[in-house]
């Protein structure tokens, strides 16, 4: 792969803005189901979280803070075959179904869902099997789906009859932002009519000892868990049909070798390109939901990015997701996107004058992402 430096890059070109529309949000995380629990507590900055997910065998938790998703599983997905199902599927799942929601005609429906690993707990579990079982091959065939990246994506196509693309990207902290994007080109691309899109993680014994010994969480950060998933659809002409919660406008990615610096101005350049694709100008962007602070020393290079880019009234409105829900890695992206929703869609707010948000984030690797949003109410 070639890098091509900043300084030699090519400003983004003016070009017709091709909005995606947002219309329904299946959220589940530690502050409950639905988008006015994850309003009420990012707008009051209470974290909740229900019991972590049961460990095996020897399996224990680490001592690190924690923020378990806390959803009724058997209400929304039934309890046939629940006990089968990993935490990620039964998450990504949950999600789905709630953003898919009553819609009976779901021909060309596909499913996009982002995701570190899929499920940390099944593939490391399955995997000791194969070396403390008796052998040749004394494991669980049942346990394997679930070793699967595209287990959620998958499980949740045959239960609801989606047909039409169907894929799982991975890419770590970046994964909801790479799921958005591959969405929104399909879209775009005329290759899906409606995509349900967005990312899952899971919280485990098996994820919360690798951040543990890696000491890669900022301090006080919790280590939390959930999924947020949206239905989208291409915009028509003359319209944006019945009341979308957002556009999307833009959704950027990239990656820079090199240090932090270069990080920080490759994310620069990745918000600069996404606004002006977008049409909006840095004044326009009212609310900024960035997503590095779980991760120890990386919420500073962002910080940075944003204030290269963003010229304009310091009066934004920051959404710090990662101190409500802690950090949920691979589904941060997509929470992100969430609360951007949950707090335009908040009865307690008038957010009507806001007209645009941005969702960024960064990797460890050097991988950098955003999104531009435009509220409901600002137009295309």
């Amino acid at each position: 792969m070639s890098i091509v430096d900043d300084q030699q890059r090519p400003a983004a070109t003016s070009r017709t803005v091709v909005p995606v529309a947002l219309d329904t949000a299946g959220v589940v995380s530690s502050a409950g189901v639905g988008l006015q629990p994850l309003a009420d507590a990012v707008r009051t900055g209470t974290a909740g979280g229900g019991q972590p997910p049961l460990a095996h065998e020897a399996e224990d938790y680490p001592p690190l803070t924690l923020r378990p998703a806390d959803f009724p599983a058997a209400d929304l997905l039934g309890p046939k075959g629940l006990n089968r199902l990993t935490r990620a599927e039964q998450l990504g799942m949950a999600a789905c179904t709630l953003a898919l929601g009553p819609v009976r005609d779901r021909s060309g429906t596909g499913v996009v869902l982002g995701s570190a690993v899929g499920s940390s707990a099944g593939v490391g579990r399955f995997t000791r099997d194969t070396f403390v079982q008796q052998r040749p091959d004394m494991v669980n065939p049942s346990a394997f789906p679930g070793t699967l990246m595209n287990a959620a994506a998958g499980r949740t196509a045959i239960r609801h009859g989606l047909t039409d693309a169907n894929a799982t990207v991975s890419g770590g902290p970046l994964a909801s932002l790479h799921a958005l994007r591959f969405a929104r080109n399909t879209l775009v691309a005329g290759h899906a009519r409606r995509l349900l899109t967005g990312g899952v993680e899971e919280l485990s014994p098996q994820n919360a000892w690798a951040w543990h010994r890696a000491g890669s969480l900022a301090p006080g950060t919790a280590l939390g868990e959930g999924a947020a998933v949206f239905a989208l659809r291409t915009v028509p002409d003359g319209g944006t049909g019945e009341g979308p919660l957002a556009l999307i406008m833009a959704v950027e990615t990239g990656f820079a070798a090199g240090g932090p610096l270069a990080v920080a101005r490759r994310l620069t350049t990745c918000v600069r390109d996404a606004l002006a694709r977008s049409g909006v100008g840095a004044a326009d962007v009212a609310v900024v939901a960035p997503g590095a602070a779980g991760r120890r020393g990386w919420a500073a290079v962002e910080e940075r990015a944003l204030r290269a880019a963003l010229d304009g009234p310091d009066d934004r409105h920051l959404l710090r997701v990662q101190e409500v829900l802690g950090e949920t890695h691979g589904a941060s992206g997509a929470l992100q996107v969430a609360a951007v929703l949950a707090r335009w869609h908040d009865p307690h707010l008038d957010t009507r004058g806001e007209r645009a948000a941005l969702v960024t984030s960064v990797g460890p690797d050097g991988s950098v992402g955003c999104a531009v949003l435009l509220h409901p109410h600002a137009g295309a």
